[in-house]
């Protein structure tokens, strides 16, 4: 398994009304780094015949987050079968090692000429192995 990683400094943006990370803020930070980690993996080739598709998000918030603490986000495919993919994403605070949200999400490979869902070929699970 292929783990790729990002570092985020929690900036004033990313609050709520309470002053800790907003929800939705992880929400966005999970589809980025899904989307930075398949666009880093897959070919020009790969990238014009298909797109991934949400189907299901959990999250578990483990602690909360404040403003400048530093996140270290950790994702990776932990299973693919037929046109769906399993996806973790773990965030943790840098100056604890504590984990603080964990995220598993299941995505579905589309055809961006179809526009319909495409079995997930070898060459694409090899990409994150």
């Amino acid at each position: 398994m292929q783990i790729y990683e990002k570092n985020i400094i929690v900036s004033i943006d990313d609050l709520d009304e309470l002053n800790h990370v907003n929800n939705v803020r992880y929400v966005q930070w999970v589809n980025d780094i899904a989307k930075a980690h398949w666009e880093q993996n897959a070919s020009t080739e790969i990238l014009s015949h298909y797109f991934w598709v949400l189907l299901n998000h959990n999250i578990s918030y483990q602690a909360s987050v404040m403003l400048n603490e530093n996140l270290l986000l950790k994702t990776f495919v932990a299973s693919s079968g037929g046109v769906s993919s399993k996806r973790i994403v773990e965030m943790y605070n840098t100056k604890t090692n504590k984990l603080v949200v964990r995220s598993e999400t299941k995505w579905c490979l589309m055809s961006k000429q179809r526009l319909k869902p495409s079995r997930i070929t070898t060459e694409i699970t090899n990409l994150f192995n």
